[in-house]
């Protein structure tokens, strides 16, 4: 639900203070360009319970990252980006939202090379979880948004997808759970990274309504796990004659219960 009260936080841009999890959280963020929605939501919802560190790779201005630290008070999490615009949006929706003392915001690139996200404070083999929303577009696939911060967003080939994969493996500890939410065409790829480095790889497929094909599938691979794949079956988030979301996912939506996967 969008507050609808643009500012000029952000440099050259107009931002909206838009609110999550029935009002639990209002974050700010840029009225154009891409802006958190289903998927952050249902991606900071996915983390286990018990976790104590989390790493937000590419966290934009911080949604998938604060949803999962207003469902687990014990949890500090690192949230990291290559946009400054988004880190100050972030390190703002931190403080207004009381995350402050157990968020830390750094500006770096998933993609980039070891030792400079060392550098940025993106440790490795330290984090109990590890999400990420990352760009979907594969070079060549559907079509890129006339707004520089959208396209930024969403457009990455194979290979830089890989490399966000190995970033997360490398951040993650023993035993590690790591994340990814993604549309489910672009699935392969993913999955290939997943299961190349992780082990208890689960697949939970998304779908609109009920005998539709999923949209969207969740990954969650488990880091020095040797156990097999496991593809759940999928979930519907809306009944096949309403706009209204099941009230399993109404829950995750409105912030009374995580996902349970």
């Amino acid at each position: 639900m969008s507050l609808d009260q643009p500012h000029s936080f952000v440099k050259h841009q107009s931002v909206t203070r838009d609110a999550f999890l029935g009002g639990r959280l209002t974050l700010s963020q840029p009225s154009r360009g891409f802006r958190a929605g289903l998927d952050s939501v249902l991606l900071g919802a996915a983390v286990a319970g018990d976790r104590k560190s989390l790493l937000d790779l590419g966290c934009g201005v911080g949604t998938a990252a604060f949803v999962t630290m207003a469902h687990n008070a014990d949890l500090t999490a690192t949230l990291a980006d290559q946009n400054a615009e988004m880190i100050a949006l972030a390190e703002s929706n931190a403080s207004a939202n009381g995350f402050a003392t157990r968020a830390r915001i750094v500006l770096a690139d998933v993609a980039g090379k070891g030792a400079e996200r060392r550098a940025a404070g993106i440790p490795d083999n330290a984090f109990d979880s590890v999400i990420a929303n990352p760009p979907f577009f594969a070079d060549g696939a559907g079509t890129l948004a006339t707004d520089a911060g959208r396209a930024g967003s969403r457009h990455m080939d194979a290979a830089t997808l890989d490399l966000w994969i190995k970033t997360a493996a490398g951040a993650a500890a023993a035993g590690g759970e790591v994340i990814f939410v993604y549309p489910a065409q672009s699935l392969a790829p993913l999955l290939a990274g997943f299961e190349q480095r992780f082990g208890a790889v689960t697949v939970l497929p998304l779908t609109p309504r009920p005998d539709e094909p999923a949209s969207r599938v969740l990954l969650r691979g488990i880091k020095g796990s040797r156990a097999p794949l496991t593809l759940l079956a999928s979930r519907a988030l809306h009944d096949a004659e309403s706009r209204a979301f099941r009230p399993d996912f109404d829950a995750i939506f409105r912030g009374l219960a995580r996902l349970v996967w």
